[in-house]
């Protein structure tokens, strides 16, 4: 059976920067987003709610009967379930803790409401560290990274990224009642300015991920990073709802790739810095123990 490429088709930023990295790893970095693509896609699909949880549930009880059978015992035709069997053998390979999917599925599974609104930053924290920062984290099993500092890093810069994802959704999650931010440049540009935060924190971090990858999530973090630069640009609400989705065209990729070659060497040049995020990590330790998926 042929699978569709997940990342391909709904990740042009990620699948851009994935060009960079050897073919087996960016195949299952491929499996891994997929995996996160069909939770996604539960949660935001146009049918009831009750449709979605029953539809979400049946993807929870296969993923936690699946982890109880042998591997030679897994089987499956059905697409959704070939991807979810690849995330749970991409975990046993690559020795990703059960609990950080767990986490995943507890962060989508949130998305599962009539209306959605955080009250404080550390509801999105939690939240951004579940539907992202877990991916930063089994990101980094993929690559081979085994650093406490640069798992860290992973999980800010799959934090800033959602944080970036938020502010540039506010008015696509407005009309489906999700509310992470209030939905006005102010709170955008907040949102924007905590995530350049993150972003700063990720990088010295990047030192300590195997020469052969380290470009690819450098060329991801830029890329990314300038998506909410691009939204700062338009300087009020007005013209940010005038813009529609906000993302970097092939010539600001080709551009920005280019610029990463500066931030390759800037990388070794500068020393890896303590965590600079331990404030927000204590924040997100409230509910979630990060020692523990670490």
């Amino acid at each position: 059976m042929t699978q569709k490429n997940y990342l391909a088709i709904f990740a042009k930023s990620f699948n851009w920067a994935g060009f960079f990295l050897p073919k087996k790893i960016y195949q299952d970095c491929a499996k891994l987003y997929a995996f996160c693509r069909v939770l996604d896609d539960t949660a935001d699909e146009k049918s009831s709610l009750a449709s979605k949880i029953e539809k979400f549930n049946k993807i929870k009880f296969f993923f936690k009967n699946s982890l109880k059978l042998d591997i030679n015992d897994r089987h499956s035709t059905n697409e959704y379930e070939i991807i979810i069997l690849d995330i749970i053998n991409l975990a046993e390979n690559y020795k990703i803790k059960k609990i950080i999917i767990e986490d995943l599925i507890d962060g989508v599974a949130s998305d599962l409401k009539k209306k959605i609104h955080f009250r404080s930053v550390k509801d999105l924290l939690i939240y951004s560290y579940r539907v992202a920062g877990t991916v930063g984290l089994m990101m980094s099993k993929i690559l081979n990274v085994n650093d406490r500092r640069s798992l860290k890093g992973a999980i800010d810069l799959g934090i800033a990224m959602q944080l970036t994802n938020i502010a540039r959704d506010v008015i696509e999650d407005k009309k489906m009642n999700r509310e992470y931010i209030k939905p006005d440049f102010e709170n955008i540009q907040a949102t924007l300015k905590l995530a350049e935060l993150f972003y700063e924190s990720s990088f010295s971090s990047i030192q300590k991920i195997p020469f052969r990858y380290k470009f690819s999530i450098i060329v991801a973090r830029r890329i990314y990073r300038q998506i909410g630069r691009k939204i700062l640009q338009k300087g009020n609400m007005r013209n940010y709802e005038k813009s529609g989705k906000i993302y970097l065209n092939n010539f600001e990729k080709i551009y920005h790739s280019i610029i990463s070659i500066f931030d390759l060497i800037l990388v070794y040049l500068r020393e890896i810095e303590t965590h600079q995020r331990e404030k927000e990590h204590a924040i997100i330790c409230m509910e979630v123990d990060l020692d523990e998926r670490i």
